[in-house]
């Protein structure tokens, strides 16, 4: 299939319509990079200047991207009937195979942020051949208990949705230091999101379990990652702790690198580093 630069698609899976932007064209048999955003974001809204970063130039000349919005997320989304229930983060990660299959991508190799870094581990842990590597950026593995439900219903009634969700994408002291960045998103979240999805993306997100993993030889079957994964958190953001327990606990400890700084560069050297090991061929 021939897919001309930064073309968007709508594609039908068991558990609704998925909008799906590609970025170039499939290399060979190299696999995909897959992307999907945190919450009360976009593909847009989240990985834009990432991928216009110098550091991942190498990556899109090499890679095919496909970016994958949550149902009803992206720019200019209809707004969702009422009734609708929205997919569970099982489901969410239940409706990529959809998306590999459209495409003929062979695997893919995955980056994650925040809600988008679950439903990718999730995707990893229900359909591992499908999945060469993952980038999970801000993830939390770990579902919300009474308390913290609680609290989360309780600022929902007091607070306009994009100030509810602004603490899970930025840390309190970026909330409190860094004013014009969180005004600047603050905006964009109340302006190209269509509140309502975003509301029934967020309550579900907050209904999450656990991943439910562990080490791989602890547990007769247990459920671990068979891809590599690399780890990033920022510093003080809001997941640093679920990201670092969990994961040390439950991904094998050669399979993936623990990083405390967000650098595209650092990031690039994952897909490029599995392309040597896995001596992936193709034209160009």
């Amino acid at each position: 299939m021939s897919i001309c630069l930064f073309q968007e698609h709508d594609i039908e899976t068991p558990y609704g319509m998925l909008h799906v932007v590609i970025r170039g064209a499939p290399k060979g048999n190299k696999p995909a990079i897959l992307t999907y955003h945190d919450v009360g974001l976009n593909h847009k809204l989240c990985f834009n200047s990432f991928f216009h970063n110098e550091d991942m130039q190498e990556i899109t000349k090499h890679f095919v991207v496909c970016h994958v919005d949550a149902p009803g997320q992206q720019i200019g989304a209809s707004q969702m009937p009422q009734g609708y229930q929205y997919p569970t983060m099982d489901q969410l990660a239940g409706m990529l195979p959809s998306v590999v299959q459209h495409f003929g991508f062979k695997s893919i190799v995955g980056i994650g942020v925040g809600a988008g870094a679950y439903v990718l581990a999730k995707f990893a842990l229900i359909f591992p051949d499908l999945v060469e590597g993952l980038v999970l950026l801000n993830i939390d593995p770990n579902g919300k208990g009474w308390i913290d439900w609680a609290t989360g219903k309780l600022s929902g009634l007091t607070s306009a949705l994009p100030d509810t969700v602004l603490p899970h994408l930025f840390s309190q002291e970026e909330l409190m230091n860094n004013t014009e960045l969180v005004q600047s998103y603050r905006q964009q979240i109340n302006n190209t999101v269509n509140q309502v999805n975003l509301q029934l993306f967020w309550n579900m997100y907050n209904s999450r379990r656990d991943l439910e993993m562990n080490r791989s030889g602890t547990i007769i079957n247990a459920k671990t990652l068979k891809c590599p994964v690399m780890l990033v958190v920022g510093d003080n953001a809001p997941a640093e702790e679920g990201v670092v327990s969990p994961f040390l606990s439950s991904t094998p400890s050669l399979h993936f690198n623990l990083l405390l700084l967000y650098l595209p560069a650092s990031l690039s050297h994952l897909p490029l580093s599995l392309d040597d090991r896995r001596g992936w061929t193709g034209e160009e």
